[in-house]
């Protein structure tokens, strides 16, 4: 995969990845497939069971341990790292036990494959371990501003679906959600996306589960429809959530909505820096119990965005951590009401010295769409 950033931005993070080994005391990180090894050299590893392997020793050139016949995938980044193919009738895990030398503490990503993690310690029974997230967590939840642009961007693509959803240009009543969902991401793809990670269109009683899956259910009119869809662009994940009415708008529907984007927009404003992550969801909650719906918030109000979709930090209660400059994540607090209606309202929103800033610009009424 190419890359997405120039290639200081791959050494500057090498550069902060060493120093905060250094820190915690590891002598060499171990990445194979998961979105560490990109986010430092910029190569997406397939789930193969060939091992690939980037090691990261905190002294020297980190070395990318890869199978011959997908080197040709890997865009080099001279002076950042070096390809190390090995042969089908290469030990890979030997060979990576070779390249880490004498590090007594080496840190591994969570997504390595458990088989090679078992062969390689059976390589080393003396070494000490630890998970590479002590390391890399810290720098990936505080985004640079190449990763603020490209979530910038992907947001700004979604929001054009948003609208072309609110001017009634995607056709809702008598479709059923599942053909609403491939609509909404084809159009996603349309707007620029590499992928579409999810589409959830939910219709009336449907829109009272958060994770609904679309299905045959046809949609009617006079009901809430909630929509919550993103994908990735340029290796960074949009996430947005908007609720339409298919007809004139009922009284309690109307009333909870606005109790709902009262408490977004709160959520979005208490996002600032030294403050801690559980004061968003904190201020959002109190919202929406004050007005009576507390009962039916049934989930945390955000969770931080990148390269993943859902990725740290997160906005819930008991999250201590300092809100930083560089911080992402989603503001989307939601009304459930078993059997009956749901709505949420989703925004990103990345955390600057100066205050909070929305990436999400979308209309944040609830618009009738009678079509």
């Amino acid at each position: 995969m190419s890359r997405i950033a120039p290639a200081h931005v791959y050494a500057s993070r090498i550069d902060r990845v060493r120093a905060e080994m250094k820190a915690t005391g590891v002598d060499a990180l171990i990445l194979s497939v998961g979105h560490d090894l990109p986010y430092l050299t910029g190569y997406h590893a397939m789930p193969l069971e060939r091992l690939t392997l980037l090691i990261v020793p905190r002294e020297g050139m980190p070395m990318l341990v890869i199978p011959r016949l997908e080197a040709p995938r890997v865009v080099p980044v001279p002076g950042v790292f070096e390809t190390v193919p090995w042969d089908e009738t290469d030990d890979p895990v030997a060979l990576a036990h070779g390249l880490l030398g004498g590090a007594s503490c080496v840190a591994v990503g969570d997504q390595m494959w458990s088989r090679f993690l078992v062969d390689l310690i059976s390589h080393r029974p003396s070494t000490r371990w630890a998970r590479s997230v002590t390391v890399t967590a810290p720098l990936r939840t505080r985004k640079d501003q190449a990763e603020i642009d490209a979530l910038t961007a992907a947001a700004a693509a979604a929001d054009r679906v948003a609208a072309q959803l609110h001017a009634g240009q995607i056709p809702l009543v008598g479709r059923t959600e599942a053909q609403v969902s491939a609509d909404i991401s084809a159009r996603l793809i349309a707007e620029g996306h590499d992928k579409v990670n999810f589409a959830i269109v939910a219709a009336g009683e449907n829109a009272a589960s958060p994770h609904h899956h679309p299905g045959d259910r046809v949609i009617k009119r006079g009901e809430i429809v909630l929509c919550d869809f993103g994908g990735t662009m340029n290796g960074y994940c949009s996430d947005i959530t908007r609720c339409v009415h298919t007809g004139e708008i009922p009284e309690d529907i109307a009333r909870a909505y606005e109790v709902l984007k009262r408490a977004q927009a709160a959520g979005v404003a208490a996002g600032r820096v030294g403050l801690p992550c559980e004061e968003v969801d904190a201020v959002t909650r109190e919202v929406i119990a004050d007005a009576g719906y507390g009962q039916w918030f049934v989930h945390r109000t955000g969770h931080g965005i990148g390269m993943e979709e859902h990725e740290d930090p997160y906005m819930v209660s008991g999250n201590t951590e300092p809100i930083a400059a560089g911080h992402a994540y989603s503001v989307e607090p939601g009304i459930y009401v078993a059997g009956t209606w749901g709505m949420r309202l989703e925004d990103l929103v990345v955390a600057t010295d100066s205050g909070p800033r929305a990436l999400n610009h979308a209309d944040h009424d609830l618009i009738v769409v009678d079509c």
